[in-house]
């Protein structure tokens, strides 16, 4: 009789994941959308609105923040996205235990809950609530946690400025839209405050959460000043490391919302301030920009060094074109905050509140620190303690104020003059626009540079509120569309005087393990079978050799098991059970260790290979490398078998975690 054996493919290796989900990473595949809607129950008890995707204290953090009509126990639920079929979340979908309060501005409650543990290049879906009121399921995907990134900044929308909520939802809402549609890959949706008209109407906060994106792309909430008049704004948007004391409110911390909050995201730390507060209270005690002066001193002087990047962000505009700008209390700001962010390393500091688009020269202290620097240069190049100061315009199209003309106040700290190079203009902006169109500012983080460009959202045509309602539009969109830039700036940083060195270090690679038959993949011929004691036919063989390949680095158990299937030869045939082999290790490597010897049954009774038998395995932490495998068969089959050529197949199944 003759004896074949054959292998799978390697391509074909049967392989079982047999790692352990730690809380948060979940794996899926989808496309970002708020689509996925979870069944809900037939006797919903509690309402869910509002619901915010917030950014967290680093890259593996999110904070989702909404309102709930009941005050219940109500938490996250996360999971792949592949993982959810028709709409039902699997059993093992992770939780994130909720806490909030009532809402003090209007009915009901608010809650917030921070997911944790996420893991890079991940896609996740989410839902807000309980058993039986569950919110829709909603989507984000996390990017690499090092290096290049994008981030989007947003001015005032303002939702209700214009006399017509809707009309700016509309605006907002579209230039949302045609930012994340530009630029899929931006990792965060940053604020310049005044989300909406009146701290506290709902019906306006209502308008500003409509856009899908802000439960897509974590946002970064900034206090406006007309966010700060009540507690909505802290009851829909809960912040990491944020300090609530009284030093950080405008007025009664009660009935105000407030704070100043710092958080990591990649190569930039970011520090948010409530520049409501700016003036020191009556009682004498610290607080206003003093308190935030130290604030950010603390804040850069425990996590400064963790990141390359220093940006701030705050509400109320030092440097801008508008008749904000000649405001007494930003001119106190420019006196308060300047050299103290020049001292600091800031790299770039992004405002709102003006209404309009400024680029700021390099300032230091308070300054223009090269005088020769061109207006509208393409190319900046800041030395020690140069900043960069950006305004945002309207991104809903809700209010725009117009660009001034400079007064005779000069060039000094607290001044509003010319520019001696342009003098239509401040003398402190290298760059301003003012077309009464939409629009956003886009900023690149590399690590050699940060490129920024505001880029138009809109034209002069609806949705653009203030337009509608009669204001003027020198947008035309045949020379300037939507996507157009208005200015664009790389800043190079400043290196000391020394050469800086710098090198990206990837994550390694994983490895792979495999397996492949050694040489020709020919049949392994038991020859003919010889009669042993008139009570048995015997043969002997030995395996094609396998080698084993192991690079990965995690250096996770493997093994490499077999069995065979019935001896056929046409309509006759006998039981795998009576092959059995010892195997053993050619070749040492990758820390193999040979499996045990398994008997024909024809010596125990037992079912020999006609079960998975270990050829060979390595345990968790063995060495990298590869091995070559073998074993002797040995068949032994009752001599009342018909004669006859059998042939019967080894599949080979590899197991690794």
């Amino acid at each position: 009789m003759t004896l074949s054996t054959s292998t799978r493919a390697s391509a074909l290796v049967r392989r079982r994941l047999v790692a352990g989900v730690a809380a948060g990473f979940l794996g899926m595949g989808a496309a970002l959308g708020s689509g996925l809607m979870a069944t809900a129950s037939a006797a919903e008890s509690t309402t869910i609105t509002g619901v915010v995707l917030g950014v967290g204290a680093n890259e593996t953090q999110r904070i989702v923040s909404w309102y709930s009509s009941a005050d219940t126990a109500q938490k996250i639920q996360l999971a792949p996205t592949a993982e959810i079929v028709n709409g039902e979340f699997p059993a093992g979908a992770l939780s994130f235990d909720a806490v909030g309060a009532a809402n003090t501005s209007t009915t009901g409650f608010n809650r917030h809950a921070t997911i944790s543990n996420l893991r890079e290049n991940t896609a996740y879906s989410y839902r807000v609530g309980a058993e039986g009121s569950w919110s829709p399921a909603y989507a984000f995907k996390t990017q690499d946690f090092e290096g290049d990134y994008d981030f989007l900044f947003f001015g005032d929308p303002q939702i209700g400025s214009s006399g017509d909520r809707l009309k700016d939802q509309a605006g907002w809402e579209d230039t949302l839209k045609v930012a994340t549609a530009a630029n899929p890959n931006a990792e965060l949706l940053v604020s310049a405050g005044d989300h909406v008209e009146s701290a506290n109407d709902e019906g306006q906060w209502t308008s500003f959460l409509a856009p899908d994106q802000l439960r897509q792309i974590p946002l970064v909430a900034t206090i406006g000043n007309h966010d700060v008049g009540g507690k909505s704004y802290e009851q829909h948007h809960f912040t990491p490391n944020t300090d609530r004391s009284s030093a950080y409110y405008n007025g009664d911390q009660a009935t105000r919302s407030g704070g100043d909050y710092w958080f990591i995201h990649k190569d930039v730390l970011f520090i948010d301030l409530n520049s409501n507060s700016y003036a020191n209270p009556a009682d004498g005690s610290a607080g206003g920009d003093a308190a935030h002066v130290a604030y950010v001193t603390d804040v850069i002087n425990k996590h400064g060094s963790e990141a390359k990047w220093k940006v701030l962000v705050y509400h109320h505009s030092i440097y801008s074109p508008a008749s904000h700008a000649t405001d007494t209390d930003n001119k106190q700001r420019r006196e308060d905050f300047t050299t103290a962010f020049s001292n600091l390393g800031v790299d770039m500091v992004l405002q709102g509140h003006d209404h309009s688009y400024s680029r700021s020269y390099s300032i230091k202290n308070g300054q223009k620190e090269n005088p020769a620097e061109q207006p509208g240069a393409a190319e900046v190049f800041p030395g020690p303690g140069g900043v960069i100061y950006v305004t945002a315009n309207s991104a809903s199209g809700s209010k725009y104020y117009d660009i001034k003309k400079p007064d005779t106040t000069g060039t000094g700290i607290r001044g509003n003059g010319p520019d001696p190079l342009d003098p239509n203009k401040y003398w402190y902006n290298s760059s301003q626009n003012q077309e009464h169109v939409r629009s956003y500012v886009k900023v690149q983080v590399r690590g050699d540079k940060l490129v920024l460009a505001n880029v138009r959202s809109g034209t002069c045509a609806a949705p653009n509120a203030a337009v509608e309602k009669g204001l003027s539009c020198v947008n035309t969109p045949d020379g300037q569309p939507v996507g157009s830039i208005t200015d664009k700036v790389t800043v190079h940083p400043y290196n000391g005087d020394g050469q800086a060195i710098q090198v990206n270090v990837p994550n390694p690679a994983p490895g792979e393990f495999g397996w492949t038959i050694d040489g020709y993949n020919g049949l392994v011929d038991l020859g003919t079978a010889q009669e042993r004691d008139g009570t048995y036919f015997q043969a002997n063989g030995k395996i094609n050799p396998i080698l084993v390949s192991d690079s990965r680095r995690s250096l996770a158990p493997w093994s490499i098991s077999a069995n065979v299937g019935d001896f056929q030869d046409a309509d006759k045939k006998f039981s795998g059970s009576y092959l059995g082999w010892n195997p053993y290790v050619l070749d040492a490597g990758a820390g193999a260790e040979a499996g045990a010897p398994v008997l024909s049954s024809f010596d125990d009774q037992g079912k020999g290979l006609s079960v998975s038998s270990g050829l060979a395995a390595a345990a968790q932490g063995h060495p990298r490398g590869g091995a070559k495998l073998g074993a002797d068969l040995d068949l032994k089959i009752p001599d009342s078998i018909a004669k006859g050529s059998y042939r019967t197949t080894l599949t080979i199944t590899a197991l690794s975690s």
